[in-house]
């Protein structure tokens, strides 16, 4: 098949690897480069950087709503488009382009997360499960009627990192059946009840309340690792805490019971990675070498 394929970072890169291996990619849509690392020099996507690995054409365009950029995407002639985490709105003129549409990979089991950041909110939200679901795509957010979804389980100590490579690689398998199976998997409708929306993380919401109970802290912190990562002050310090468990404990808000060991409204948790400013990740036993905890954290 001829496809396009439409994706800017890191989670799109499998699926763009087994397409590539398995159909005639026509082009590669991505974001374009933006300013990065110190010198704030213009850095292409992750995509972006694979698709030039692999031969692959590139286009960049900064919006698709202009006549002449659906123009050229019509002009490519695709049987299909593949849309993964691209970071633009397609419209109806790109969605209409290609013989038998744009297929999204979408990382939630919708109706459950359409939007921005469905694994952060799924694991924030305490969900026993999520997945991947490939959808036909249409001009509203993440509402298309979906072609293939498979589940899996959220472990009790799994991060936002975690389920993303997982997800990523599954949405890489899915979207090669869904190719194959065209035109003949039926199209499933969203059902109109357990739709929730997963809005972008705002960086306000990373600060750890230790007033709150050490589920919703556990979750807070596993939901926001990598990025932004939860944080809270240590002597002064902003600290990232980037993994954590659930532990037997009780003391004051905020409270240190021993290592890193932090209590919390009701219950305690137990910090398994912590991140000083300016330091690599670090599991309790080297956090601790040489660094004193207050009584009590902020």
């Amino acid at each position: 098949m001829r496809v396009i394929f439409m994706g800017t970072p890191e989670f799109s890169v499998p699926a763009l690897d087994a397409v590539a291996a398995a159909h005639e990619v026509v082009a590669v849509y991505t974001q374009p480069p933006r300013p990065a690392g110190r010198g704030k020099q213009p850095r292409p996507s992750a995509v972006h950087a694979r698709a030039e690995v692999l031969g692959l054409p590139v286009r960049h365009p900064a919006r698709l709503r202009d006549a002449a950029e659906q123009a050229a995407f019509a002009d490519l002639r695709a049987d299909a488009a593949v849309v993964v985490a691209y970071g633009l709105i397609l419209p109806q003129p790109v969605l209409d382009a290609p013989r038998m549409g744009c297929l999204n990979i979408h990382a939630s089991l919708l109706p459950r997360w359409r939007g921005a950041a469905p694994i952060h909110r799924a694991i924030m939200a305490g969900d026993a499960e999520t997945g991947v679901c490939i959808m036909r795509m249409e001009a509203g957010l993440d509402t298309g009627p979906v072609l293939l979804r498979e589940a899996t389980p959220i472990g009790a100590e799994d991060t936002t990192a975690d389920l993303h490579d997982r997800l990523s690689a599954m949405g890489a398998r899915l979207i090669l059946r869904a190719l194959a199976g065209l035109p003949d998997l039926a199209a499933e409708p969203q059902p109109e009840e357990g739709v929730t929306y997963a809005a972008k993380i705002d960086k306000a919401e990373a600060r750890v309340d230790w007033t709150r109970p050490a589920a919703e802290v556990d979750r807070l912190i596993r939901g926001l690792s990598p990025f932004p990562g939860a944080w809270c002050g240590i002597g002064g310090e902003r600290v990232k805490l980037l993994r954590s468990r659930l532990v037997p404990g009780q003391g004051a808000p905020g409270q240190v019971l021993g290592g890193l060991t932090i209590a919390c409204g009701t219950g305690a948790v137990d910090i398994t990675l912590a991140q000083r400013e300016g330091k690599r990740p670090m599991p309790p036993e080297d956090f601790l070498r040489g660094f004193t905890l207050p009584a009590r954290l902020d």
